[in-house]
């Protein structure tokens, strides 16, 4: 290897682009080669599309529009993240809304499986078991999107996500119009073994029963006025903020009774009274009650997500682009977590993405400030062109 490669073999290994993107190359070994559908040749591959939508995300671009401006002028942008001879607007929303979904899918099961093995889970619920919050989250889309329904004069998309509790990180999603019902997300969203941690809305004793029959347990808070038959009653702490712990069957019997015993916990937070109904028989009431009060991660992480990486911006307006913006979303925010903890050892948190932007730019000026020595290509998702011989 010459000199001026080593040189730039070891500039591209302490740039804080390229130790963030260092997952990618694992997660595009096996990835299926992304062909062109015609005698034309593809304008970017499935890297550059990787790139540009992270990138995306990243930096905050506030539109489509203000994304290939900056890929257009940018001189950091235009030579690292748009392919070599840049990037027409038409053929970027064609690849967009057409192109890339199956690789993207690969690409976010891939490092959500890396995240999970490389993050630990919070210590002071790591005994809780694997924990799954679920629920939707709507996107305000165009009138133009006919698909996303939701009510007259408004259309909207909406978000399933199920996300690890324990190490603050996405796992499934799916996507519906607005008015998509979210129960018959669950079974998608937890798998066998897994806790789902549900609001109110998914109560429906006949899940319950389903749930317990294909093993995905569940902690789902209830109406105040659910019907219960008591079977056995568990002592309650008179210290406690439980003060109801029973094993029932919930529902009216003849009517909609569950067949399966459901053990419900009562519990009080600032004088109001929270129901949960769960499968989990062998944690405490407490314990029982912090895991619905732990429901909240995945509030907290929709409005972090949404707010800084600029998800919910539109750039595609078909569910195929809609859902192809909305998993290199997730993919820029498990970048992000895998960076944090590697780097920090912290979670996530907008200081540090605030301080990877700040050093992303300082080291592009400080390229272009060297004389003689142009910037390697830092983001070439293979990394092959600096392999040591």
């Amino acid at each position: 290897m010459s000199l001026l490669a080593r040189i730039h073999h070891t500039r591209l290994n302490a740039r804080a682009l390229a130790r963030l993107f260092t997952p990618f190359k694992a997660s595009l070994e096996h990835v299926p080669v992304l062909e062109a559908r015609g005698n034309r040749p593809l304008q970017m591959t499935f890297e550059d599309q990787l790139k540009i939508l992270t990138y995306y995300h990243l930096e905050e671009h506030s539109s489509g529009r203000h994304l290939l401006q900056v890929l257009a002028q940018e001189d950091f942008a235009a030579t690292h993240i748009a392919p070599p001879g840049g990037i027409q607007k038409s053929a970027f929303s064609e690849a967009l809304n057409s192109r890339g979904l199956e690789q993207m899918v690969h690409v976010y099961e891939n490092l959500q499986k890396q995240a999970t093995e490389k993050l630990p889970i919070a210590k002071n619920f790591s005994d809780l078991g694997d924990l799954v919050a679920v629920d939707g989250s709507l996107i305000d889309a165009s009138l133009s999107m006919h698909w996303a329904d939701y009510r007259k004069g408004a259309k909207k998309a909406k978000v399933h996500l199920g996300l690890d509790i324990g190490r603050a990180i996405p796992q499934k999603i799916t996507l519906t119009d607005g008015k998509g019902d979210e129960r018959p997300q669950a079974e998608r969203l937890v798998a066998p073994g897994q806790t789902g941690v549900y609001d109110r809305y998914y109560q429906c004793y006949k899940n319950f029963d389903k749930w317990q029959a294909q093993e995905r347990h569940f902690v789902c808070r209830i109406k105040v006025s659910s019907s219960k038959t008591v079977l056995r009653a568990n002592a309650v702490a008179p210290d406690s903020h439980v003060f109801y712990d029973a094993v029932v069957l919930l529902g009216t019997k003849d009517i909609n009774q569950t067949k399966q015993e459901v053990r419900v916990v009562g519990y009080m937070v600032d004088s109001k009274p929270y129901w949960v109904a769960t499968d989990r028989f062998d944690l405490t009431a407490e314990q029982i009650a912090l895991i619905y009060k732990l429901r909240w991660t995945i509030e907290s992480f929709f409005a972090w997500w949404k707010r800084h990486l600029k998800v919910y911006h539109l750039i595609a307006r078909s569910p195929y682009g809609l859902l192809m913006q909305i998993l290199s979303g997730l993919i820029t925010y498990l970048l992000l977590a895998i960076y944090c903890h590697e780097e920090h050892g912290e979670r996530v948190s907008i200081n540090r993405v605030r301080e990877l932007r700040s050093i992303i730019r300082n080291e592009a000026a400080e390229d272009a400030a060297v004389a003689g020595l142009g910037p390697p290509d830092i983001i070439d998702l293979d990394f092959s062109a600096y392999a040591t011989s």
